[in-house]
């Protein structure tokens, strides 16, 4: 069964900071801005708890942006006065979870929903009342409904898209244009919604037969064009889903993942003759009762694929080197440069790798020698403004003049160790010696440990990070935040326009990029990431345009001279 949903003309109403979801003739407005809603059915109670967020990854993989799921009565309230919205029936934390993965929710809170269950959801007690009329104004009815609402519909209001929630519509009743005994119960109900501080956009659904009996002032109508149960309809819900969302429809696919209709909860079928359904709620889904992949679902994907943008995006925060230093261990002074092996850190076993900044005051310009005492690359700096590299085989830099004090610094990387021959002795890193300025050796320096461990990263998350807006300086860190998709498979970081630095996934240091390769891409094992939110950080020397890209095959390059 699949719903189209076509909007029509409502008020816009505006309450709270957001304008939240809303309808013109043609389409669906979130925030004024047009929004396709891809919408599917998945109902937590079908589905074990320890199983939701595998089930709703899924579904977010496949393109899906809107879960949809119904409330079912007889289960929250399975006697006059006991409620149970805990555990499995912990509808907050399902809608929690739909959050948290980046999905919308559409609610659909009854009193009926219909759904194959017993009674359509509505609990069997009501028929206690030898004059029970159900889905109307009797008052026997109306009175539970509203007991009902009193603990249900306060639960939902801290999570609508106005208060930061992730629900942008709430349906009244269901398809009561096949039944509509009562011409005031769909106002009632959507009353009783409003009343309670229901304030997102309401919605009714009903086949195209029955659609006029089933609206409500206000409230957008959504037709089910049709239902495809009955296996062999692959085709059919293809071609008809590529039609409707090729023409910017948004539409809403029941079930997405049917589930199981465990335990007694099952419901019958009256016409033409009695009929009890089965415990099985696969329902020909895309995703299958045991949440396998079907068929269907890759078709879907591929469908769904090309018409939304599934590109990663990361956002960025940077955080300069200089601001970075206050969360350090250190700083150490000494009277002499001291390599990194014998720096007082890491209870006191010294720096094993990554980059060491030495800083210390000059008075004058002049000629900057290294001779042989920098292991590997020093990037050098007066009072913070790179001036040049010192390495191997650049041993002289000119220092521009200036009046007064100024810092000289050098932030010296540890490009890795000879691993063979006779020269293990000599693989001390940092400044291994003088360092002169008109040949005069340097005093009196400012030690900063940069080791890049996981620890060193944790350590200044909490640090005033800055929007890219704010204009980065190199060296700097920079921060994003990537959502992956399900459960999350091998991929490589490329950083085409960024120059030298380090990359840590999730506080993971995957090694060094160089843009002048040979290496161009950095090998990511899926298991190095979460499915959900994952913190991206580059720490980069000295240029970048900001984005990272993720790709399907590594480029490693030729092997060329350092």
């Amino acid at each position: 069964e699949m719903s189209a949903v076509k909007a029509l003309p409502r008020r816009q109403e505006r309450l709270g900071r957001r304008a939240g979801l809303s309808a013109n003739s043609t389409q669906f407005l979130l925030e004024g801005q047009p929004f396709q809603i891809l919408g599917g059915s998945v109902h937590y109670f079908r589905v074990p708890r320890p199983y939701w967020r595998d089930r709703l990854l899924k579904m977010k993989a496949c393109g899906i942006n809107t879960l949809t799921t119904a409330v079912p009565w007889s289960l929250h309230q399975p006697q006059k006065e006991v409620f149970s919205f805990h555990s499995q029936l912990d509808l907050e934390a399902f809608i929690n979870l739909a959050a948290d993965l980046g999905l919308w929710v559409i609610l659909r809170p009854g009193p009926y929903i219909s759904s194959e269950l017993d009674l359509g959801g509505l609990p069997s007690w009501l028929l206690r009342d030898s004059s029970m009329r159900l889905r109307t104004m009797y008052p026997g009815f109306t009175q539970a409904v509203n007991v009902y609402f009193d603990k249900l519909i306060p639960k939902m209001v801290p999570l609508q898209f106005k208060k930061g929630g992730p629900i942008v519509a709430v349906q009244v009743e269901n398809e009561y244009g096949s039944f509509a005994k009562d011409d005031s119960y769909l106002l009632f109900i959507k009353e009783a919604l409003k009343s309670r501080g229901i304030s997102e956009l309401l919605l009714t659904s009903d086949r195209l037969d029955t659609l006029e009996w089933g609206g409500v002032d206000g409230g957008m109508q959504a037709t089910l064009p049709t239902r495809s149960r009955a296996r062999g309809h692959t085709h059919l819900m293809d071609s008809l889903t590529r039609e409707l969302v090729s023409q910017g429809m948004s539409v809403n696919l029941y079930m997405f993942h049917g589930g199981s209709s465990f335990g007694f909860m099952t419901g019958a079928l009256g016409e033409p003759s009695y009929k009890a359904l089965v415990p099985s709620y696969d329902y020909d889904a895309p995703l299958s009762e045991a949440g396998e992949y079907t068929p269907k679902y890759h078709i879907l994907r591929d469908l769904l694929s090309r018409f939304t943008s599934m590109g990663i995006t990361v956002t960025y925060q940077h955080l300069s080197l200089w601001d970075a230093l206050s969360y350090t261990e250190g700083p150490f002074r000494s009277p002499k440069p001291v390599n990194m092996e014998n720096l007082p850190v890491n209870n006191n076993n010294g720096q094993a790798y990554g980059y060491t900044l030495y800083e210390t005051t000059i008075t004058s310009g002049g000629s900057l020698k290294s001779g042989d005492s920098v292991r590997d690359r020093a990037l050098v700096f007066v009072d913070r403004s790179y001036i040049g590299l010192l390495k191997h085989k650049r041993l002289e830099l000119a220092v521009p003049g200036g009046k007064g004090p100024r810092t000289l610094s050098l932030l010296v990387e540890n490009c890795g160790r000879v691993h063979q021959g006779g020269g293990l002795d000599k693989q001390r890193k940092g400044l291994v010696g003088e360092i002169l300025l008109n040949n005069i050796p340097l005093r009196d320096f400012t030690i900063y440990s940069l080791d890049m461990k996981p620890s060193f990263i944790d350590r200044f998350v909490s640090a005033p990070w800055k929007t890219l807006s704010e204009g980065p300086t190199f060296p700097g860190f920079f921060m994003g935040r990537i959502f992956v998709y399900g459960y999350p498979s091998d991929t490589f970081v490329k950083l085409p326009a960024w120059k030298k630095g380090v990359v840590f996934i999730n506080g993971l240091n995957l090694g060094r990029y160089w843009s002048i390769g040979p290496q161009q891409t950095l090998y990511l094992p899926g298991p190095f990431l979460n499915s959900g939110i994952n913190q991206v950080i580059v720490f980069e020397e000295q240029e970048g345009d900001y984005s990272v890209h993720f790709e399907d095959t590594p480029d490693l390059g030729m092997a060329a001279d350092l």
